[in-house]
């Protein structure tokens, strides 16, 4: 195992003006206005780091963000196996400004969600990137689901999400003019954005700070180092070979993994376990032909249950359903209803229907998607993992 994976304590060093640059596409800190991924430079067979963050997704440019403006002296590098950053989950979700409503309170998700949207309102608003703070409808439609849309009500005031408020019939027609239900929540907070957007100016802001972006950086292997080169001293400090596809190092004293769907094989290159394990599953974006956006306005949610999730993403449908004989085995119902909707679109419709009926199959296109779960997580987590990687990752990425 390398032991020096796992913690940031101690961490220390002072930032080296000849490490960017050691690779032809290693950028460094740019002048006036920070630089996109760039090439040039000398070209070396090593480079060195005192911290180095493998994946340029939103997590992994937002960790890289946050520390070197709390600590400029260090030197750290972000490695990317493509030729873009931001171009896998970060870049292909609904784009979801979470509220926090859903999540257990006290929680650490929960805390985090409900001050990181606040924070990603600010720093949109200071950067001009465009999003829409349009609200979200969490609708029940049958008398059944009012004491559950009721819990979830209460749950979302413990949580401290703002400006929440029942509403009937009436209310829910002034909002979303097209959508029928007895009761929903309305939860004003809640918003979209384009993520990739946001990660493109998290790596410019770290960029622009004196960070350094390495892309065509597959990560093959990471160790420790063995002995330092010969006549350099930086073999005996940094101590972890970080090793990719093409054969090129980087030496660092620390490594932060934020490899999305990958963060089970970088952790197993570590040494470290290999559970829990990520499995992929499939999901649908059905999206509204743009004759038909008039249709929804806003988002609109079912109340849901554990074993359901079902929303509208102004003006993006989203499911979300794995077909995996564990979850198939634990939750056979449900298991079979989500896989027969994915097979046959007009299954979906129908319950599509039931919050908007004036929708019909010849008004959406579908698009999938692959997501990840840990496969030893129960069904409650497995239906928000999405979240939690994805949407809660991105809005919670402040803090």
């Amino acid at each position: 195992m390398v032991p020096a994976l796992r913690y940031l304590v101690g961490a220390r060093g002072r930032a080296r003006g000849a490490l960017f640059g050691s690779f032809p596409w290693a950028c460094g800190p740019a002048s006036g206005r920070p630089r996109p991924l760039c090439g040039g430079g000398r070209s070396a067979s090593t480079s060195s780091f005192d911290i180095v963050i493998v994946g340029g997704g939103i997590v992994g440019l937002a960790s890289a963000r946050a520390l070197i403006l709390r600590h400029p002296s260090l030197s750290i590098g972000v490695l990317e196996k493509e030729k873009d950053l931001a171009v896998h989950q970060t870049g292909h979700n609904s784009g979801v400004i979470h509220s926090g409503i859903y999540y257990k309170p006290e929680s650490l998700k929960a805390k985090l969600c409900v001050q990181g949207a606040a924070l990603l309102y600010e720093y949109c608003q200071q950067k001009g990137i465009s999003y829409k703070q349009c609200g979200k409808l969490i609708v029940a439609v049958e008398q059944e689901e009012i004491p559950r849309l009721k819990a979830l009500y209460e749950r979302g005031l413990q949580n401290g999400v703002q400006g929440l408020r029942l509403i009937q019939q009436e209310d829910i027609k002034k909002k979303e003019p097209y959508c029928r239900g007895l009761m929903a929540i309305d939860c004003p907070h809640t918003g979209i954005v384009d993520y990739r957007q946001v990660a493109l100016s998290f790596a410019q802001d770290f960029q622009k700070a004196g960070g350094s972006v390495l892309t065509n950086f597959e990560v093959k292997d990471i160790e420790m180092a063995k002995e330092g080169p010969s006549g350099s001293i930086d073999g005996m400090k940094y101590l972890i070979v970080i090793k990719n596809t093409k054969g090129e190092e980087i030496r660092c004293q620390y490594v932060v993994t934020c490899a999305g769907l990958y963060s089970d094989r970088i952790s197993e290159l570590s040494g470290c376990p290999s559970d829990p394990r990520i499995v992929p599953f499939r999901g649908d974006y059905l999206l509204l032909k743009p004759e038909k956006c008039y249709l929804v306005k806003g988002n609109i949610y079912p109340v849901g249950n554990d074993a359901s999730y079902f929303s509208f993403f102004s003006n993006l449908f989203f499911s979300v359903f794995s077909g995996l004989i564990k979850l198939a085995y634990q939750n056979f119902s449900y298991g079979v209803t989500e896989m027969y909707k994915a097979c046959f679109l007009g299954a979906t419709v129908k319950y599509l229907q039931k919050f908007i009926p004036e929708i019909t199959i010849s008004d959406i296109l579908r698009l999938v998607a692959v997501r990840g779960l840990m496969s030893d997580n129960n069904i409650d987590y497995f239906l928000w993992h999405c979240f939690t990687l994805l949407l809660t990752g991105s809005t919670c990425s402040f803090k």
